[in-house]
C-alpha cells in the first residue's frame, strides 16, 4: 500500500580504529551538559535565516512526498501497469532509501559542517525531481526517485538539527512549532494541489514544481546560511563499517514493513527481510560498541529523556500517519467524493495541527514539556477514537470536528516532544540525534501501514472498497451494497482503533521519559 514520507532530520559520526577487545568509553551525557550546551549559540547566525532556511525545505519535502500519492493511478496509466508491485516503488524506493541513509548522513553533517549536507542534498532533490519528470519508463523513474531519495535524506539529516542548534532554550519550542506549521501546510496543500495538478496538468508537474523552490533554496542557502564549525570536528574519521551495516539493517526492516502484506507476513521474502534486519542491527551494535566514532553514538540510547521521548515520537507516527492513507480510501470508495474533495477534506487535521505547534512550543519554552506531549497524545488517542466510529452516513461537519480534534493533539504533542529530545543530546551530537529522530518517523510510518493496512485487509476492508469503487457496482442490489459498506467500515473502526491503542502507549511512554 503506497504511502508517502514526512519531513525530519538525520545523524552523522566518524570512526577511528580500536581495539577490538575494549570497546572506547564515550563520555556519558547528563541532562545538565546538553542543556547548558544547547543554550550557547553564536550572535554571528541569524537563527530567523536559519529556521526560513530549514522550514523552506520542510515544506518542499513534505509537499513532495504529500503530492505523489495522489498521482499513482494516472502514473500507472501511463506506464500501463497497476496501482501495485513495480508501482509501488515509486513510494517505497524512496522511502527505503532515507531509512537506509539517514544516520550516515547525519554523522556526516556533525562531520562536516550542516551546511554543505544541506546544500548538497538540495542540489540532488532538484537534480532527482527533474529526472522523475522527465523519466520515459517506470523503471527510469524509480531510480531517478531513488536518486531523489538521497537528496531527501541529506535535507532530513540536518533539518531539525539546524534549528535546534541555533536557537536558545527559551525559543527553541516557538521554532520547532513554527517549523511544524510549515510541514503541515506542506501536508494540507499536497493532496488538493497533486488532485489539480494531475487533472489540468500532467502527472510530470508533481516532480517539477519542485525545481524552483529548490533551486531558491539553494541560493538562499548559499548567501545566507553561516555555520560557526570547531576545528576539532574535522580530526574525527568517519565510519564506513557501521554505516553498511546500518544501512543494510534499516533498509531491511523498512522493506519488510512496507512490502510484508503484499508478500504476506510468513512468506520466506518478509522472513528474509526481517531476518536480515535484525542480524544486521545485532551486528550494528557490536561494531558500534568498538569505534572511537561511531555512526550510531550507543551513549545517546542510555539517556532516558532521550529515548522515550524517541520512543514516544515514533508511537505517535504509528498512530497518526494512518489517517493520511486510509481516509482517502473512506473518502473515495466509501464516500463516492472525487479527488479534490478528499484533498479538501482532508486538510482539517494538517490545519489545525498548524495552529496547535506553536502555541505549545511556546508553552513548553516557558513551563516545560513534562506535561504537554503526553496531554497532546492523549487528545489525539480520543480523536483517533472518534475517527473509529464515523460511517458511510456520517456528516460532513461531524467529519470536520474529529479531524480537528486529532490535529490539536499532535500538535500538542509534537513540539514539546521534539524539544526535549533534542535539547537531551549534547550540541556536538545534534546530527545523530536528529537522526534518530527521522529514523523514527519512517519506522513509526512503516509500522503505521503495516499494521494498520493488515487490519483494514484482514476484516475485508479492502477488497470492500475495491468493489464499492468497481463500475460494476451500480449493479449491485442494495442489500450488497449495504453489506460490503458494513465489511468496509469494520475494517476501518478496528484500524483506527489499533492506532487509538498506539496514541495511548505513547502517553506512558511520554510519562516515563522523566521530569525533563
Amino acid at each position: 500500500m503506497p504511502y508517502s514520507y514526512e519531513q525530519d532530520t538525520g545523524s552523522h559520526m566518524h570512526v577511528k580504529a580500536s581495539s577490538p577487545a575494549a570497546p572506547v568509553q564515550e563520555p556519558h551525557y547528563t541532562a545538565v551538559e546538553t542543556n547548558k550546551d544547547l543554550e550557547t549559540s553564536s550572535p554571528s547566525v541569524n537563527k530567523w535565516i536559519i529556521l526560513a532556511l530549514a522550514a523552506s525545505s520542510s515544506f518542499m519535502t513534505t509537499l513532495d512526498g504529500s503530492i505523489i500519492n495522489i498521482g499513482l493511478p494516472t502514473i500507472a496509466r501511463t506506464f500501463h501497469t497497476g496501482i501495485s508491485g513495480s508501482t509501488e516503488w515509486i513510494i517505497i524506493g524512496y522511502l527505503v532509501i532515507i531509512a537506509a541513509t539517514l544516520l550516515t548522513f547525519g554523522r556526516l553533517a556533525d562531520i562536516l559542517g550542516r551546511k554543505p549536507i544541506f546544500l548538497a542534498g538540495l542540489a540532488i532533490f532538484v537534480l532527482g525531481s527533474a529526472l522523475c519528470g522527465l523519466a520515459p519508463s517506470l523503471l527510469f523513474l524509480i531510480i531517478a526517485r531513488l536518486f531523489q531519495g538521497i537528496g531527501g535524506a541529506l535535507i532530513f539529516s540536518v533539518n531539525i538539527a539546524m534549528i535546534t542548534s541555533t536557537f536558545p532554550g527559551n525559543k527553541r519550542g516557538l521554532a520547532l512549532g513554527l517549523n511544524a506549521v510549515v510541514v503541515s501546510l506542506g501536508v494540507a496543500l499536497g493532496p488538493t494541489l497533486g488532485g489539480i495538478i494531475t487533472q489540468y496538468l500532467t502527472w510530470r508537474w508533481i516532480f517539477y514544481v519542485n525545481v524552483p523552490v529548490s533551486l531558491l533554496i539553494i541560493l538562499a542557502g548559499w548567501r545566507f546560511f553561516y555555520e560557526p564549525h570547531p576545528e576539532s570536528k574535522r580530526h574525527e574519521r568517519f565510519d564506513p563499517l557501521g554505516a553498511l551495516v546500518l544501512a543494510i539493517a534499516l533498509a531491511s526492516l523498512t522493506l519488510g514493513l512496507s512490502f510484508g502484506q503484499e508478500w504476506g507476513w510468513t512468506s520466506t521474502a518478509t522472513f528474509l527481510a526481517f531476518g536480515t534486519g535484525v542480524v544486521m542491527l545485532g551486528l550494528a551494535i557490536l561494531v558500534e560498541s568498538h569505534v572511537a566514532h561511531p555512526i550510531l553514538n550507543l551513549e545517546l540510547l542510555t539517556n532516558r529523556t532521550f529515548v522515550f521521548a524517541n520512543i514516544s515520537f515514533m508511537l505517535c507516527m504509528m498512530a497518526l500517519f494512518a489517517p493520511g492513507f486510509l481516509l482517502p480510501f473512506y473518502f473515495e470508495q466509501l464516500r463516492d467524493f472525487s479527488t479534490i474533495q478528499t484533498g479538501l477534506l482532508l486538510t482539517p487535521l494538517p490545519l489545525t495541527f498548524a495552529f496547535a505547534a506553536p502555541l505549545s512550543g511556546t508553552l513548553a519554552d516557558r513551563l516545560g514539556s513534562r506535561w504537554l506531549s503526553p496531554i497532546g497524545l492523549t487528545i489525539a488517542c480520543f480523536g483517533l477514537f472518534l475517527l473509529s466510529q464515523m460511517n458511510a452516513q456520517s456528516p460532513l461537519w461531524d467529519i470536520l470536528w474529529r479531524l480537528a480534534v486529532t490535529g490539536i493533539g499532535q500538535g500538542i504533542f509534537q513540539s514539546p516532544n521534539t524539544r526535549t529530545m533534542m535539547s537531551a543530546a549534547p550540541l556536538h551530537a545534534q546530527g545523530e540525534a536528529s537522526g534518530l529522530l527521522a529514523t523514527a518517523r519512517v519506522i513509526g510510518q512503516s509500522l503505521s501501514v503495516a499494521l494498520t493496512g493488515t487490519v483494514f485487509a484482514a476484516l475485508g476492508g479492502t477488497l470492500a472498497g475495491t468493489l464499492l469503487s468497481s463500475p460494476q457496482a451500480h449493479n449491485f442490489s442494495p442489500a450488497h451494497i449495504e453489506g460490503l459498506q458494513h465489511t468496509f467500515e469494520q475494517g476501518f473502526h478496528a484500524a483506527f482503533l489499533v492506532c487509538a491503542g498506539c496514541a495511548a502507549i505513547g502517553i506512558f511512554t511520554a510519562l516515563a521519559r522523566g521530569s525533563q
